[in-house]
């Protein structure tokens, strides 16, 4: 089907006004397909357009009465000629249920046999389960019926009924844009509720039940917490009736925000213990989601160029709204640990693009920007924004945007002009700046006689204003600050140039590269540890990633740094971050394996005996250890209850256990089935194949599962990759190198959507550090005829690799 570019939106929408949609579902026709009826009603203006249905078969389709040649179907495009005024379509198909994600998602759980679906729309995904005018700025109310197995359940964007056994009806929904268009379906366990006067719901699957029971107060409270927050902020109560979150099987990524009916990974519904850090992640998604009711679901960008309007402002919002007023914490320093650390990667690769971008990409493209600029660069960016304005001018300015374009679409220059109504001066000009330049400045800061010298070095001729905090440290690690507005290339500091280390943006306010001076990287081992404030420890850890990832860093002294860290960091949140940049970036990348991953193994078990029993710290602290040790032994005892005081060593562990002593060649696949046959549940199958993926003798059947076979469920197909690759197997998996490059493209043709770009991804070989494996993903990625998804992961991709290998020159 080619992609939609904004042009046939913009003629199709001139010449189309959608009034309304009713579509009807049977789901008890077989294991692969159900029929779909859908009836559009629909104003025209001229005398064609065509309507999206990606079907197996469509088996017949009227306008006006009228049959409609169905030989003119291309490509899930059928032509729709002789429009009346108003005019009634009715298409009739046979749909297939995806396994990828993308379109009516159906899922068997291994714990029971029961089925499962839900409905994806997001991004050219719609039509594979109803036909649709598929745009965002063709907004139309929907009424659902649908027929199910009697022991079934059905949700939607609006309230659903039974009216009669396995036979429900959803309400007629508010004006809704076709791409957060769900249905869920199947024996899913329900908890109901309600908070001010809004139906309040909590899904999983029956197997999962008894751990969303055990998490049900906690996510009902998060959720009124926000709505109460959302209410006072935006002076606009929650308009689409009740309010429903879905744990589903097979997501891609972490939640949808369905008005009336979020979907949610049931990754997160946890049945092992987890640390602080994701409870908080979880309630954060959570709050995410909500904030989409109104910036994304109430007012809706027109095309997807304004994408990052929607995320970027619900990303600021889950982190804002979730620090003032929910019971998790420890959200501004995730912000800065892992989403800012995503967003400074995303902005130094080839691709990386303005934040606000011109509508020059088709909707196939956008799925590229799905990444850390439209998310993490925006929300910082918006953050900035609100602190400059003040909260009284930015909340008045969204508040007269929400209310303006009320269920219908709006762009970025409509929402400037409301915030310059609300009293915001100068907006042009920093729009300009922010928001339509890519790249980062780097700020640094010089010890001169008398002070400090803040200097900004810019990639570009852009004037990018930082409003920010420099700080400086004595060697007992207290702190000096000084807010500075940053607004040439260079700005004088009042600060004593004798102190230990000078942090500049020592309170994560800007976007930018920070850089350390010489006298502040020498003085880290000794005085990091004693600087109390989390977000200024993940400001200086950010630098110190990026200055290894520039070569300005010796990776070796970074990861100097890091051990003489660990023994004091008391965050849940920056051990994992770190420990996963140090396996994705340092050990067998910028540093050969070992004997690195030793030194950080024993660092950890040190670190180890000084958690607190129980503590989130001491999982986190114990998961880097089972991840680097190699001593088989260790991992076998805790198989064998003889873990740590406080360390439960529960299924999720025992995987993790299960996995590194495959990598280490201390179990087989007879270990491996014995570990599912003690957990044999869904997620137990998963993995087991992320173990199988590992095995010497299990890569060939994992790489043809990945390349080849349309049928693998979404967390099954990510655990094949993230099994796959290890630096400890490098000869064993050498050959795949150069397959991946002649495979991967093949993968389009398998999969949709979002999938297919991160499939290429996970399954790259990012640990195939030489000039060889780059010059392969060049070709790869400069080659059209590959998908857009994969091209921009394989280029991602390279660059990393680039990077890596001018690293690796560096390291003594």
């Amino acid at each position: 089907m080619p992609a939609l570019t904004v042009d046939g939106a913009r003629g199709r929408a001139a010449v189309v006004e959608v009034r309304g949609y009713d579509l009807d579902f049977d789901f008890c026709g077989g294991d692969e397909t159900f029929r779909a009826v859908s009836t559009v009603w629909f104003a025209a203006k001229g005398g064609e357009t065509w309507v999206d249905v990606k079907a197996r078969e469509v088996r017949s389709a009227t306008l006006n009465g009228v049959p409609v040649d169905l030989a003119r179907l291309d490509d899930g495009r059928l032509p729709l000629t002789g429009l009346a005024g108003e005019n009634e379509l009715v298409v009739d198909a046979l749909m297939e249920y995806a396994h990828d994600g993308e379109g009516m998602q159906r899922s068997v759980d291994a714990a029971d046999g029961r089925v499962y679906l839900y409905g994806m729309s997001s991004l050219e995904s719609a039509p594979r389960y109803f036909a649709c005018f598929d745009q965002p700025d063709l907004k139309a109310p929907y009424r659902i019926t649908a027929t199910v197995p009697p022991d079934w359940i059905v949700l939607g964007n609006g309230p659903a009924r039974q009216i009669a056994p396995g036979r429900w009806e959803i309400a007629q929904t508010k004006p809704l844009s076709t791409y957060f268009v769900t249905l869920v379906a199947g024996p899913y366990h329900l908890i109901r509720s309600e908070y001010d006067g809004i139906p309040l719901g909590l899904g999983c699957r029956q197997s999962l039940a008894p751990y969303l029971d055990r998490d049900a107060e906690d996510l009902f409270t998060v959720t009124a917490q926000a709505f109460d927050e959302y209410h006072r902020l935006f002076g606009y109560r929650y308009p689409f009736g009740e309010y429903h979150q879905v744990f589903v099987p097979d997501f891609n990524l972490g939640a949808m925000e369905n008005p009336g009916c979020v979907t949610v990974a049931d990754t997160l519904v946890f049945r092992s213990k987890v640390t602080d850090a994701e409870r908080s992640t979880r309630a954060r998604i959570l709050v995410h989601e909500l904030a989409h009711m109104w910036f994304g679901d109430l007012v809706t960008m027109k095309w997807w160029n304004d994408l990052w309007l929607n995320e970027s402002f619900a990303e600021y919002m889950a982190h804002r709204v979730s620090h003032d007023v929910t019971d998790h914490g420890g959200h501004w320093t995730d912000f800065g640990f892992v989403r800012k650390w995503w967003g400074l990667q995303a902005d130094q690769r080839s691709s990386t693009h303005p934040v606000a971008t011109d509508p020059v990409k088709d909707a196939r493209e956008t799925l590229e920007d799905f990444d850390g600029i439209s998310y993490a660069k925006g929300a910082a960016v918006l953050k900035q924004l609100a602190a400059y304005l003040g909260d009284d001018v930015f909340l008045r300015g969204v508040n007269a945007h929400l209310a303006a374009h009320e269920f219908g679409n709006a762009d970025l220059p409509e929402f400037v002009a409301k915030l310059t109504e609300a009293g915001a001066d100068g907006l042009a000009e920093w729009s300009a700046q922010w928001l339509r330049t890519s790249g980062l400045d780097t700020i640094s800061a010089t010890r001169t006689a008398t002070g400090v010298t803040l200097q900004r070095s810019r990639p570009d001729a852009a004037e990018r204003p930082h409003r920010l905090t420099v700080a400086s440290y004595d060697d007992a690690g207290t702190p000096t600050s000084v807010d500075v507005l940053l607004d040439a290339d260079e700005v004088e500091v009042a600060l004593d140039p004798s102190a230990a280390l000078v942090v500049p943006d020592a309170g994560d306010d800007t976007w930018a590269k920070i850089r350390l001076d010489v006298a502040s990287l020498e003085a880290l081992p000794r005085v990091l540890p004693l600087i109390a404030d989390g977000t200024t420890r993940a400001v200086i850890w950010n630098s110190i990633r990026d200055s290894v990832a520039d070569s300005d860093l010796d990776p070796q002294q970074a990861l100097e740094i890091l051990l003489a860290a660990l023994p004091a960091e008391d965050s849940d949140i920056a051990v994992g971050s770190l420990l996963r940049w140090a396996e994705s970036s340092l050990l067998g990348r910028a540093l050969p394996y070992e004997p690195f991953s030793a030194q950080l193994a024993e660092a950890l078990t040190t670190r180890l005996a000084t958690c607190p029993p129980g503590s989130s710290l001491q999982l986190a602290v114990a998961r880097g250890v089972i991840a680097t040790t190699s001593d088989a032994e260790l991992l076998r005892a805790w198989l064998a209850d003889s873990s740590p005081a406080g360390l439960v060593v529960d299924a999720d562990l025992r995987w993790a256990l299960t996995l590194q002593l495959v990598r280490l060649n201390a179990f087989g696949a007879a270990e491996i089935d014995a570990e599912l046959a003690r957990d044999q549940s869904t997620e137990g199958e998963i993995q087991a194949t992320k173990c199988r993926a590992a095995l010497p003798a299990g890569k060939e059947a994992a790489w043809e599962r990945v390349m080849t076979d349309p049928t693998v469920g979404v967390n099954e197909l990510y655990a094949l990759c993230d099994g796959f690759w290890h630096p400890t197997q490098a000869d064993l998996t050498a050959p795949y190198v150069a397959r991946y490059f002649t495979d991967i493209a093949g993968t389009a043709s398998i999969r949709a959507g979002i999938a297919v770009g991160l499939t290429a991804g996970r399954i790259f070989p990012h640990f195939a550090v030489d000039e060889e494996t780059v010059a392969l993903a060049t070709a790869t990625a400069t080659d059209e005829n590959v998908a857009p998804g994969i091209r921009r992961a394989v280029a991602d991709a390279a660059d990393d690799l680039r990077r890596a290998l001018a690293v690796r020159r560096l390291a003594r």
